[in-house]
């Protein structure tokens, strides 16, 4: 009898471990308002399933640890890894080192190069970037119609990081959109990067303020970006209430601009929806089961009309 019982205990164990899953994660930097909202979100949904766990990295952006740090899960024989890419064009090693070892890997947010050549379990979990800029840009277009503008207006255009897919992707849909009939009085009269950064779009904005150019409104690869350019617009004593700036991700802090009367678009980009739908992913990846290559989980406008429905959501 005791030795039945001593079997069926270790049956248990054995039974309980099987179904025990380890997912590392590695964020492209913890210093970024969105990607926090996305891995706060990922972490909580984690803490609903039983015997899951996730680890969590920070790359601080450098794009040689993430790799480092993906090999470290390989070598800790996780079933899983999650990698929210420093570099998009830098993902090929990544997805080598993951394949090679039989490891899952689900990219989230941010576009591999490789997306489209990626091996049977590894997908992209993320939101399509050909609808962010457009939602944004045609939304400018009509306030700049509605402002009177519809004879000619300038622009001037923020974009995110060159190396970031998304930013490359934003940029092209705000050009795309200028080319349409609807919206060609619209010109760009500079483009330049502020890196997803607050302080670098403030300092943008502030030497595009004092270069004397006439201006109509301001289209930024992301919300931070677009604050920044508010930030520099009050320091300046411009008032705010009466300028057409866009932004897009939703963020708190975005919201909170729009609430104010200063942002006048953002375009909701899903960060808790693309945590939980990475880990989703990767799960079922670690259990065998087929998965879409590309996951996306869409885009919506947000506007002042409608914003109180985001409130709470990034």
């Amino acid at each position: 009898m005791k030795r039945i019982l001593l079997a069926c205990a270790a049956t248990a164990a054995l039974t309980t471990g099987a179904w025990a899953t380890t997912v590392g994660v590695t964020m492209a930097k913890f210093d970024d308002n969105f990607l926090t909202v996305l891995r706060n979100g990922l972490d909580e949904y984690s803490k609903t399933l039983p015997d899951v766990t996730v680890q969590i990295e920070d790359a601080q952006n450098d794009v040689a640890k993430q790799l480092s740090q993906i090999q470290n899960f390989v070598a800790a024989k996780v079933d899983a890894i999650i990698v929210n890419p420093v570099d998009t064009d830098a993902t090929e090693a990544m997805t080598k080192a993951a394949a090679d070892a039989g490891v899952p890997l689900v990219y989230v947010n941010r576009e591999p190069v490789n997306v489209d050549k990626l091996p049977d379990n590894q997908a992209f979990v993320a939101s399509n970037e050909s609808d962010s800029g457009t939602l944004e840009t045609k939304q400018i277009c009509k306030l700049l119609k509605d402002g009177g503008k519809g004879s000619g207006a300038n622009v001037f255009v923020m974009e995110g990081e060159l190396s970031n897919q998304a930013a490359r992707q934003r940029t092209a849909d705000i050009h795309d959109v200028i080319g349409t009939p609807d919206c060609s009085f619209i010109k760009i009269i500079d483009e330049q990067t502020g890196n997803w950064s607050r302080d670098e779009a403030q300092n943008l904005m502030a030497n595009w303020l004092t270069s004397g150019q006439q201006w109509d409104a301001v289209i930024s690869n992301n919300d931070e970006m677009a604050i920044g350019a508010l930030q520099a617009m009050k320091a300046a004593g411009i008032d705010t209430s009466k300028v057409i700036i866009g932004g897009v991700d939703a963020t708190q802090d975005a919201l909170a601009s729009m609430k104010a009367g200063d942002l006048k678009v953002t375009v909701f980009q899903d960060a808790a929806g693309q945590g939980k739908g990475s880990l989703d992913t990767a799960l079922k990846l670690a259990k065998g089961e087929k998965v879409d290559k590309k996951v996306y989980i869409p885009f919506q406008l947000v506007t002042p009309d409608n914003m109180d429905q985001f409130i709470s959501k990034n």
